[in-house]
């Protein structure tokens, strides 16, 4: 700051900007090199696209439902099935299948320990994986 008197008397003080303009320089230089360096976005693990062909066929999807008696109704892949035969089923399916995904979609209308029977009869029979479908999500 530096410290001017005028022609009547008075002093004023005025701001140099000369060193605040060289510092402001310097952060912009700073701020120009550091940018590029600096990551973009976040990472992502990507499924692999090689076991994409294999899962993109006919997904194995059970449905059980419920019957006014209080029965239940078994459908693999929309043909009805006996609960004694579904486990036979589903090996057999499984056994010649690479990917070993089963979904279940289960009725709202019947509780849901039936479908975690219907989850370990299709763990049983070989299934890796199991998805459950909401109603809305059915075929």
């Amino acid at each position: 700051m530096t410290m001017n008197s005028d022609a009547v008397g008075r002093v004023s003080s005025e701001i140099n900007i000369t060193p605040l303009i060289d510092v402001l320089l310097v952060l912009l230089i700073i701020f120009m090199v550091i940018v590029p360096v600096m990551p973009k976005g976040e990472h992502a693990m990507l499924p692999a696209t090689a076991g994409l062909a294999s899962s993109t066929g006919n997904p194995i999807v059970l449905e059980v439902s419920g019957r006014p008696d209080g029965s239940l109704i078994y459908r693999l892949n929309q043909v009805d099935v006996k609960q004694a035969d579904l486990a036979g089923k589903l090996s057999d399916i499984f056994r010649t299948r690479a990917d070993r995904v089963l979904f279940i979609q289960g009725d709202d209308q019947i509780a849901f320990s039936h479908i975690a029977d219907a989850v370990d009869i299709g763990h049983a029979a070989g299934a890796e994986n199991v998805g459950l479908l909401t109603p809305g999500t059915g075929r």
